[in-house]
């Protein structure tokens, strides 16, 4: 990924005060695991991309795939990936379906049918209901382009498996019910998407 990261997801002292002072739970784990650098993907479709590579895989998966598709594609934009076929995006060693997805998505935004940074003028909600309607984007991967390129600041997704296990380390739980999961969620609000990167750091411990 080192090619296009240029950031870390911005956070500072607002954010971890006001955390740690509507969940003391979550303030410790905060105070013990330090400040967390979560690096970002400014551009929208090389996040968009890296996020569809990263549906249901691990980490270290979608790593070795992206090593893969940079070095054959050089950078990974809307044009690069139009020019290609589906079986050469396959071929660097994710599903033909994830393939085909990142294609189709790849040639309908260098025909201009969807424009992508329009998305940095909506609503997180309007966000998901935009990326949803391209095909392969689920609730899940348009939640991981809010936080993880477009940096908005109050994102928890249900969908993320790592996110849950991190939340029911967090607090002792051994089952989470999506009730139970709203509640926490309410609690860091307007912050949670930096509850989330610790939460992720928390599920890999």
């Amino acid at each position: 990924m080192s090619k296009v990261i240029t950031k870390y997801y911005d956070y500072g002292q607002e954010e971890i005060d006001y955390l740690n002072s509507v969940d003391e739970t979550l303030g410790t784990a905060m105070k013990r695991l330090g400040k967390i650098e979560r690096a970002i993907i400014p551009d929208l479709f090389t996040a968009l991309v890296y996020a569809i590579v990263g549906q249901l895989i691990s980490v270290k998966a979608v790593r070795t795939i992206w090593a893969r598709m940079q070095e054959r594609f050089g950078e990974i934009s809307a044009h690069n990936l139009a020019m290609q076929t589906a079986d050469d995006i396959q071929g660097c060693g994710m599903t033909m379906k994830k393939a085909v997805c990142i294609h189709q998505i790849a040639q309908t935004i260098a025909q201009g049918d969807f424009n992508l940074n329009e998305l940095n003028e909506f609503s997180d909600q309007e966000v998901i209901k935009k990326l949803t309607m391209l095909n392969g984007i689920g609730k899940w991967t348009a939640e991981m382009m809010l936080i993880n390129s477009m940096e908005r600041p109050n994102i928890v997704s249900w969908g993320d498996i790592a996110i849950r296990r991190g939340m029911m380390k967090l607090y002792g739980l051994n089952s989470l019910s999506k009730e139970q999961f709203d509640q926490y969620c309410l609690r860091y609000s307007p912050f949670g998407s930096v509850a989330s990167i610790y939460l992720w750091e928390l599920s890999f411990e």
